[in-house]
């Protein structure tokens, strides 16, 4: 399978339309909706790659559906579609983080590749939003570690490498993370 797709328009046919040319196209559709509260609560459960959403909708509309599933993360990207192409459609979309924007009716020509660049984009934003949050742990860790050394130093008068190979050695002999031991440290001085 080339990517796991929700559709979402409250159009039937339409819906239809758009599973066709999907599945010819080798996607897997993973879940179909017709209003925005459907649509939030398939990408809960599936978490798809793309989720193909028609802007204008009863009860829910796509641009408030598309920030909910954004903001929550609950699919790598949203293509959104729409019968207009106009700005102000389009500026919302935008800053929702849309990775794309197609205008009815779709045709197999425009909405394949679209489908392709939106799974790339999607993965490598997810890949990239993995990279920052191993990276904010890791800064976290490094406060710690750091907090740690300065109450060694302190309450045994050593320079910031020694408390440093302190924690280490701590670590090692422990088997533990040299945060986990900073935190200890940091615990007891508190």
């Amino acid at each position: 399978m080339n990517g796991r797709i929700v559709i979402v328009d409250d159009e039937p046919i339409t819906r239809l339309d758009i599973r066709d040319i999907v599945l010819e196209a080798g996607y897997e559709v993973v879940g179909e909706a017709a209003d925005g509260f459907e649509a939030i609560e398939i990408c809960k459960k599936t978490k798809p790659d793309v989720v193909l959403m028609d802007i204008q909708m009863p009860i829910l509309d796509g641009l408030k559906a598309g920030k909910k599933i954004a903001q929550d993360g609950l699919a790598n990207g949203i293509v959104f579609l729409s019968a207009y192409s106009d700005t102000e459609n389009t500026e919302k979309a935008k800053k929702i983080g849309a990775i794309g924007y197609l205008v009815k009716p779709l045709d197999e020509k425009s909405l394949v590749p679209t489908l392709e660049m939106s799974i790339a984009k999607g993965k490598q934003t997810q890949d990239l939003m993995s990279e920052i949050n191993k990276l904010k742990i890791r800064l976290e860790e490094r406060k710690i570690i750091e907090k740690a050394k300065g109450i060694l130093v302190k309450e045994n008068r050593i320079t910031e490498d020694e408390a440093y190979q302190m924690i280490r050695k701590l670590s090692m002999d422990k088997r533990a993370r040299m945060s986990e031991i900073a935190e200890v440290i940091v615990m007891n001085d508190d």
